[in-house]
């Protein structure tokens, strides 16, 4: 296969660096939307209902494919990969960021190249080889760390602390949305892209409003001043609609990869913003357990492959 021009690298890697930037804002931004002014499940139903409506404005570049011309087991796979990839995944995500931390909340979002090989194994019965396997135990560990800390240590009544319990909803969306992953790939190679995101945020919409329609009265709209309009438009707009359509350009030229590398930088973008804009401090114990998550995502995902080179 051809190597792409050097000029498309380079634009593929700006792109990335840019989804990396709008995501490890995301987590300080969306929070700060959530102090009162925009409850959690109703912030979703807005996320996806958005970005499904920018996704049909894309209608004319998503290829000559339709719902009603695929096969039926299709269409259902099209409807689990709205499940987990937009219900669960989102519900869990803002249910967790709303009391936990968003610098606690990126480094569990790093678990997620762990989470899709776990998941890969149960679902398409991937190889786990010992490398990965000392790198998902690694992760366990680190995820376990920032729970157990977060609760200060005391096993006794662990998940009724806010931002333990917030950690846990975390790892649930991650797990949720690696479930996706996994599910969407073959529905990827198969149809054009934008068809697949276009119909999974799609059936999303409809799965997400039992829990965040009747959140919608529940709104304080005095409250919405420029900052939480601001806010809603920008994780409707940037976190959720730019940053796939930022993975799909990124994926024509480079490895995929390379393209999940670069949820690395998240916690690092987040722990930046939080230090200066949101008042936050890091922890030994924040350290350590990221440091876990992070070494077990290089076992995972890159100690075997460098080694047999």
């Amino acid at each position: 296969m051809e190597a792409a021009p050097r000029k498309s690298v380079l634009i593929a890697h700006l792109v990335l660096l840019g989804v990396a930037l709008i995501y490890g804002a995301s987590f300080l931004i969306a929070k700060s939307a959530m102090q009162g002014a925009v409850p959690p499940r109703a912030f979703i139903q807005f996320r996806v209902t958005g970005a499904a409506l920018l996704f049909w404005m894309l209608f004319p570049f998503s290829g000559n494919d339709r719902l009603k011309s695929i096969p039926r087991k299709d269409v259902l796979r099209l409807l689990i990969c709205a499940a987990f990839g937009v219900t669960a995944n989102q519900l869990f995500f803002f249910e967790g960021l709303k009391i936990t931390t968003p610098v606690n909340a990126s480094i569990m979002m790093v678990s997620g190249p762990i989470a899709v090989l776990i998941v890969g194994a149960l679902l398409v019965k991937e190889r786990i080889t010992t490398d990965k396997l000392i790198g998902i135990l690694l992760g366990a560990f680190g995820a376990f760390w920032l729970i157990y800390s977060g609760n200060q240590f005391d096993l006794s009544g662990l998940f009724s602390n806010d931002v333990s319990r917030g950690n846990v909803f975390v790892l649930i969306n991650a797990t949720c949305y690696a479930t996706y992953l996994v599910l969407v790939k073959p529905l990827m190679s198969k149809y054009n892209a934008l068809f697949v995101i276009r119909w999974v945020f799609t059936f999303g919409v409809f799965l997400v409003l039992p829990f965040g329609g009747p959140q919608i009265p529940e709104i304080p709209w005095e409250l919405w001043n420029g900052p939480i309009i601001g806010s809603v438009v920008f994780v409707i707009l940037g976190t959720t609609f730019l940053t796939y359509l930022g993975n799909i350009i990124a994926l024509k030229t480079l490895h995929p990869a390379t393209v999940g590398a670069y949820i690395y930088l998240q916690p690092l973008v987040a722990s930046i913003l939080s230090f200066f804009f949101g008042g936050e401090q890091w922890s030994i114990h924040m350290l350590f357990g990221g440091a876990a998550i992070f070494l077990g995502v290089y076992f995972v995902s890159f100690y075997g492959r460098k080694r047999n080179a």
